[in-house]
């Protein structure tokens, strides 16, 4: 009976220790394999996401080097960098913001208690922005004309203006 019992024990101890050795070893590699498979659907989705950043940015004056070209002059001294324009260009215009009447580049007049505002900009090329303005309820976009003056100042010009519906 203590054989028998010692016997069954020891198939007992066999059997797991089988059954932990195939368990484990499977897992590893089912590991490894899973592994593989999600860095190869994130590449995947970095690449998509990457490519959908490249045309998105498509017009924009970071990506247009024709429109960059049209900053540098014969004049070194004259040349203006238009990473530094970028950010000139938008204080710029959102300084305008801070008129009792709204800012003006808006295209549109105060129509109830709140002012008009511009809330994103984004420069397209050398000459033309896109922006995004509210009064709190009503919502628009203008296209506007910009000019870097001789003396580095920055003039704006409305083109066109609209107002999404409530």
């Amino acid at each position: 009976m203590k054989k028998s019992l010692l016997l069954y024990l020891f198939i007992l101890s066999l059997l797991m220790t089988v059954f932990t050795y195939m368990f484990l070893s499977k897992e590893v590699s089912f590991e490894q394999n899973k592994y593989k498979r999600v860095t190869t659907r994130l590449k995947d989705s970095l690449n998509s996401v990457t490519a959908k950043l490249a045309d998105a940015n498509y017009f924009s004056l970071e990506k247009n080097e024709n429109a960059q070209n049209y900053f540098e002059s014969t004049a070194s001294e004259k040349t203006i960098q238009y990473e530094k324009l970028i950010p000139f260009v938008t204080e710029k215009l959102l300084d305008f913001n801070s008129n009792p009447k709204g800012n003006p580049y808006t295209g549109q007049d105060q129509i109830g208690a709140n002012k008009f505002i511009i809330n994103k900009v984004k420069i397209l090329n050398h000459r033309w922005i896109i922006a995004d303005f509210s009064d709190g309820e009503i919502w628009g976009e203008v296209l506007l004309k910009y000019f870097v003056n001789d003396d580095e100042s920055i003039s704006f010009e409305v083109n066109q203006s609209l107002l999404y519906q409530k």
